[in-house]
């Protein structure tokens, strides 16, 4: 009773509790837009009132009800009330995902937990048509499923788009379209149709170069992530003997980390002394940003080039690509990154940020099928300095490439580097998803990913925050960051219980996620194609699936006991 009395002080005021202890005047913690109120101390700029003012807070609530005013606080602005136009928030602005969850909770009379929510945050949401363009698996088709727990005519739970996206359903009419150009036009097919197959990638170039913030004549589509970041640091990486060093993050993608490897070899260095691999603080999962600026402070007179990715693939930490490139050119090292879980997935504006080189893949958030075409960019301020190590004929001058003379007349930048005819298959899974893409913006992807990824982790607080006074009961430890410019649509779970046994009781009820090695869980809501109600499923389902692998590891205790 003397909490809820607290609760509708704080109502009275239009605050919103995000996080609460003991009902103790000056513990309780209160989230309005701009603010905290709380005894502990709180860093990342965030102000921070005393126990003093945190009784004031309730005094005055109290004479506001008392007087049937809801008055401000003094010096405060009367209305802090998230609106439901608010569901298209903005990834930079104050109000976090849980203060807009549950205002928009309260207005409609129901908890944030509760499905009605997840069913009202989809019918606001103005992209849950993108969907439609997308086939979603059922749950029968699944191989892992155990229909004995399921409905398989159901749709699964995908939430794997971070590792292979859906497919988008023009992919197959424009497969045909080009098998069939085939089948009727032979060779002719190379320079006819609405995608000519010698120029079928430089049809998509505009779509792609908005998803990035490039120009056009940045990037290219052409090869895999890895034979273009090879390419690209075989141009890049240039090692004196004062500057010679590679600087990226100690759990890098397995095949950056080898690419990096085996350039450091072909140049004749030691790796062990030429690769510096930027660790997490002790006890930390996630890389500090500091810490990497600090790094490139440090040892950035000895490092030549920099590749960091723009999403962590194990984490799904979001680097601050703007600031690490900053750092980096100014101590005179060129910066690059893989984008594969950035792109598609958060907003990106390479040429404004001056990146030096980028690459990625296209068959995660960009849903262009497994191998799909991958990219590269290079910005234009490099576009006659920095020359291709390796060169097919594709890298030839258009306007003389088939004159065949044999006398190089190299295009400039990033097109320079492109090998041999684009494969014109891949193209079209390619331009289909890219086209889905271009019915909206990454700023409004962004807004609703923000929002569904906040809906995924405040459900995953409430019901399996680790309870110190219950050291039975099971629990989730989020090891993405809190901070929504810190992530993309990610977060990496680890479990109290058995990793393994987690991921096979929600396989076996018909949800696509992704186990890594060692303890993590990685799920992606991708707003593309998730919706809110997909969060709302899988915390029902996850609740089943820790139950029965609890019971499966209470079982193995006991039968070992005997």
């Amino acid at each position: 009773m003397e909490e809820e009395c607290l609760l509708n002080l704080i109502r009275a005021l239009n605050f919103t509790v995000v996080m609460k202890e003991k009902i103790i005047i000056g513990e309780i913690i209160i989230y309005s837009p701009g603010f905290w109120l709380t005894r502990r101390s709180c860093g990342g700029g965030v102000r921070v009132w005393g126990a003093r003012h945190v009784t004031v807070l309730f005094l005055h609530a109290a004479m506001s009800i008392c007087s049937g005013v809801s008055s401000p606080l003094p010096g405060r602005a009367a209305d802090h009330r998230v609106e439901l136009n608010d569901l298209k928030m903005d990834p930079s602005s104050p109000v976090l995902p849980a203060s807009i969850l549950e205002q928009t909770a309260l207005q409609l009379g129901c908890r944030p937990t509760d499905k009605k929510l997840a069913l009202h945050l989809d019918e606001k949401d103005e992209l849950k048509h993108l969907r439609e363009c997308f086939y979603v698996p059922k749950v029968k088709d699944l191989p892992p499923t155990d229909l004995t727990l399921v409905n398989g005519e159901e749709s699964c739970v995908y939430f794997i788009g971070n590792s292979l996206g859906l497919q988008p359903r023009k992919v197959r009419t424009y497969l045909d379209e080009e098998l069939d150009k085939w089948a009727r036009t032979g060779v002719h097919g190379h320079f006819n149709g609405k995608r000519p197959w010698a120029l079928a990638d430089e049809c998509l170039l505009d779509m792609m170069a908005e998803l990035v913030g490039a120009k056009r004549q940045e990037i290219a589509l052409m090869n895999g992530l890895t034979v273009n970041l090879h390419l690209l640091m075989l141009s890049f990486f240039k090692p004196t003997p004062r500057r010679y060093k590679i600087l990226l993050e100690a759990r890098a993608f397995p095949s950056d980390h080898y690419a990096m490897e085996s350039q450091l070899r072909l140049h004749g260095l030691d790796v062990e002394r030429s690769m510096v691999l930027l660790q997490p603080q002790q006890g930390e999962e996630t890389l500090r940003t500091e810490d990497i600026l600090s790094v490139i402070e440090k040892e950035g007179d000895s490092i030549a080039v920099i590749l960091f990715s723009g999403v962590q693939y194990y984490t799904g930490q979001l680097f601050d690509i703007p600031r690490i490139t900053r750092a980096g050119q100014k101590k005179g090292c060129l910066v690059g990154f893989d984008l594969a879980h950035a792109v598609g997935n958060v907003e990106l504006h390479l040429h404004a940020w001056g990146v030096d080189f980028a690459c990625w893949c296209s068959y995660k958030y960009l849903n262009s099928g497994a191998g799909g075409l991958a990219g590269a960019y290079i910005h234009e301020k490099h576009s006659k300095s920095i020359k291709p190590a390796l060169i097919g004929w594709w890298g030839h001058e258009f306007k003389t490439r088939f004159l065949m003379e044999n006398k190089l007349q190299l295009s400039e930048g990033i097109n320079g580097f492109r090998l041999s005819n684009p494969p014109i298959l891949l193209v079209c899974a390619l331009h289909a998803s890219l086209e889905v893409f271009s019915q909206t913006t990454m700023k409004a992807l962004r807004r609703k990913s923000v929002l569904l990824t906040g809906y995924l982790e405040y459900l995953i607080k409430h019901y399996y925050s680790e309870d110190k006074t219950n050291p039975e009961k099971p629990f989730v430890r989020i090891l993405t960051p809190s901070q929504i410019e810190e992530r993309g649509c990610q977060l990496t779970l680890s479990f109290s219980l058995p990793i393994k046994s987690v991921f096979n009781e929600l396989e076996k009820r018909g949800v696509a996620c992704d186990m890594r090695e060692p303890n993590a869980l990685r799920i992606a809501p991708v707003p593309l194609y998730n919706s809110f109600l997909d969060v709302h499923r899988f915390i029902e389902i996850l609740g089943s699936a820790i139950t029965s692998s609890k019971q499966t590891a209470n079982n193995t205790v006991l039968s070992g006991s005997y």
